[in-house]
């Protein structure tokens, strides 16, 4: 992302206004992304630019009162507005105020590129042993953070799904929690867990079931059976994503359709060439609707573009090792906005972040050797950003939930 200065007819975007501007463009943001700090402001796409290059500005203008640019050059008729697309109000392009992307009112983001985080975390959940307590977790594995800042976490060795409230001391269990079995309110080893915000449902990776489960107010209803599901991923349509471990591959369901599925990702038995996997556990799918798949088996993460039929390796890939360039049976894998991809190096006991077509990573937090200090990790698994950047660490065998600030 790129602050500028905008003038009469620049040439990079070919607009037309009349005002010196102090706004900023958003590169490689999806229509109406995330581009400023108020979260109120989002990114437009832009007339005569690039796909993913467009203008920052204030999300919720009155519709009514933004008229359509000049159909013939994409112009704009009316002094100190820019043309740009913004289909939530009429698929044609409309004139946009330039008081509406003033960096006042939307102020830029800090570079992500350089991101740090406080090296000594703060334990959010667990940390308290490794039992069935309410304050205690036992080899978690995957985690769901909500607009709340609640973490939703799948309890692995305790056979239930937790949530802990924002700066709560304990959990409360919110499905499973009977005992380890197959009956509708048990579950027998859960990986993962997502939170469904339209129909405020959890769904949940039953692995030693081999299903998948929804819950919705304690009733339950099985998804798609028969699948070893390791992982769980949702993209903004509504697509529902499962990595099977013994497959080795990744399916897409639309929701409310549980047939077969269709393989995206592996499916052509287990291996280590591009259009293979290798025990794949952690899954991140993109607004682009690539899939991210850590391949533990092969200590690599492949990127796999939507309909392609083989991957790209984009961490790892260099043999099981300690290197800057290897990993070590991964597992969570997280990718921020600007396409950096963070993963969870479960066996070198830290979180690495690589950069699409780098050769090597560079250590996120932990990296200190494996132990249960505040700056340790112990075969870490799921990742995820709040919404003020912070990141939280599944410290599996320290049985708890490690937060580690971002620094500002």
């Amino acid at each position: 992302m790129a602050t500028i200065n905008i003038y009469c007819f620049v040439v990079f975007i070919l607009l037309s206004i009349t005002v010196q501007i102090n706004s900023q463009i958003c590169e490689k943001t999806p229509q109406y992304g995330e581009c400023s700090t108020n979260s109120a402001c989002r990114c437009f796409h832009m007339m005569g630019a690039d796909d993913n290059t467009g203008i920052c500005g204030f999300l919720w203008p009155t519709c009514s009162r933004l008229l359509r640019c000049n159909s013939s050059d994409n112009s704009c008729l009316q002094s100190n507005t820019i043309c740009v697309q913004h289909p939530q109000c009429d698929d044609l392009p409309l004139c946009y105020p330039a008081t509406m992307i003033d960096q006042n009112m939307c102020p830029p983001m800090k570079n992500k590129i350089n991101l740090k985080w406080k090296q000594n975390a703060i334990t959010v959940a667990g940390g308290n042993g490794q039992r069935q307590q309410l304050n205690q977790l036992y080899f978690p594995q995957g985690i769901f953070i909500d607009e709340r800042k609640n973490i939703i976490i799948a309890d692995t060795s305790n056979h239930r799904i937790v949530e802990w409230k924002y700066n709560a001391k304990e959990g409360q269990v919110i499905a499973g929690g009977n005992g380890m079995g197959n009956q509708m309110d048990q579950l027998f080893h859960p990986t993962d867990v997502i939170f469904d915000e339209q129909n405020h449902s959890i769904i949940i990776a039953d692995f030693l079931n081999r299903r998948v489960v929804q819950w919705v107010n304690q009733k339950q209803q099985i998804l798609i059976d028969n699948i070893h599901c390791r992982s769980l991923e949702m993209d903004k349509y509504g697509f529902l994503y499962v990595s099977d471990y013994e497959k080795n591959e990744v399916r897409r369901w639309k929701m409310g359709e549980y047939n077969e599925g269709i393989v995206v990702a592996g499916g052509n038995g287990r291996g280590d060439q591009l259009n293979q996997l290798n025990y794949p556990t952690f899954i991140f799918v993109d607004e682009d609707q690539s899939i991210y798949v850590t391949d533990a088996g092969n200590h690599r993460v492949l990127k796999w573009r939507k309909d392609a039929k083989e991957g790209v390796v984009v961490a790892g890939g260099n043999g099981e090792g300690g290197n800057r360039n290897q990993l070590s049976a991964p597992q969570g894998v997280i990718v921020d906005d600007l396409g950096q991809i963070y993963v969870a190096d479960s066996e070198n006991h830290r979180v690495m972040r690589w950069c699409e077509g780098k050769k090597e990573g560079e250590i996120v937090v932990g990296g200190n050797g494996i132990g249960g200090e505040s700056n340790q990790l112990s075969s870490p698994a799921g990742l995820s950003f709040d919404d003020k950047g912070n990141l939280y660490v599944v410290d599996v065998s320290n049985h708890r939930i490690q937060k580690f600030e971002i620094i500002l």
